[in-house]
């Protein structure tokens, strides 16, 4: 007669955590973590280069949101948030911000909003995913991580470009919302593509 193990018969069917879940891990190498910070970060800084501007309004579509979102999935709240604080550190001495911009003044510009909230994306969409992993929780994730993106980028508009609430809520966000969800479905299919791949 087999032993149940111990967990009951849910741990017969607990599917086994994929290897990439292993990037998210405290006790990863501290070698490995530095790494991930690291290169998230660049990473995030050369697709930041990849510029459209929408509407001839201030605020870019690029596609550095794919490596914020995805930092907070695949590196965890932690981490996620720790690559994206230095991406905004690299920014001020190097040319890391969208169409090449460096400096404080680009930082503390329209975008500002935007850009200050890139940990707190991270940090959302990480600690929304640190239990469960699957697809609707991801997408759960990725979708707070989005609200807080453009909350902060709505009210650094008005408070830094001088728009009314309306007009920065219609300009900073409205407009940008099919191509922010197209992002996060391109994220999560990764993501997944990705679990499923190392699982």
């Amino acid at each position: 007669m087999s032993k149940i193990p111990p967990g009951g018969p849910a741990a017969l069917a607990a599917p086994s955590a994929a290897s990439v879940d292993r990037l998210r891990a405290a006790d990863a190498p501290l070698a490995l973590q530095a790494a991930l910070v690291v290169g998230t970060a660049l990473l995030t800084g050369l697709l930041a280069q990849f510029e459209l501007r929408v509407y001839l309004w201030e605020v870019p579509l690029t596609l550095q949101s794919l490596a914020v979102y995805g930092s907070g999935l695949f590196l965890g709240w932690r981490l996620g948030a720790l690559s994206m604080l230095l991406y905004l550190a690299l920014g001020l001495v190097l040319p890391m911000y969208a169409g090449g911009g460096t400096g404080l003044g680009h930082l503390l510009g329209a975008s500002v909003g935007y850009l200050v909230a890139f940990p707190l994306v991270a940090l959302v969409a990480g600690a929304v995913t640190e239990r469960s992993r699957g697809l609707g929780r991801t997408l759960l994730g990725l979708v707070a991580g989005s609200l807080v993106l453009f909350a902060c980028g709505v009210v650094g508009l008005h408070l830094v470009a001088g728009y009314g609430w309306a007009e920065a809520a219609v300009n900073g966000w409205l407009k940008f919302v099919p191509w922010d969800l197209t992002k996060i479905a391109l994220v999560a299919s990764l993501y997944a593509a990705a679990r499923r791949a190392t699982a």
